[in-house]
């Protein structure tokens, strides 16, 4: 098994397409779904972003960070939302995430989790992550 994330990113299409879509109807898409995901065994974690505009940037491309207020770009750039998956291959996290509802005209990513086993272990800094992980019922 292997952790998945699957980034649901937002595009003035879909954004569009849900403008008018009542609360309760998405609720009740996103709540069968993650259900699925839960009977299934696979879900690990799932959370929903505030609205960017909401959110800050921290800028590192000059000599010292410069903090600004969000959102950072285009709405293409943001994500929303993610999942992140303990499945058996890439393809089951793709197939999931083509069965997640109210997603026309947007795009998710999915991207492979790294585990503190893919670093040096002899690393203290990663000793004292694995300890942490083991006191925190990670590992």
């Amino acid at each position: 098994m292997a952790k998945y994330m699957l980034i649901m990113r937002a595009t003035d299409e879909s954004f569009a397409n849900f403008a008018n879509t009542d609360f309760a109807e998405i609720l009740e898409s996103m709540g069968k779904f993650n259900d699925e995901l839960i009977r299934a065994g696979v879900l690990l974690a799932a959370e929903g972003l505030d609205d960017p505009n909401e959110g800050v940037v921290v800028d590192f491309t000059g000599e010292t960070p410069v903090v600004t207020d969000g959102p950072y770009g285009e709405t293409k750039e943001l994500f929303g939302g993610y999942y992140i998956l303990d499945v058996a291959s890439k393809q089951e996290a793709v197939e999931w995430a083509k069965r997640a509802p109210l997603t026309a005209g947007s795009k998710t990513e999915i991207r492979r989790v790294t585990t503190v086993d893919e670093f040096p272990q002899d690393n203290k800094w990663i000793q004292k992550e694995r300890a942490w992980r083991e006191q925190t019922a990670q590992l």
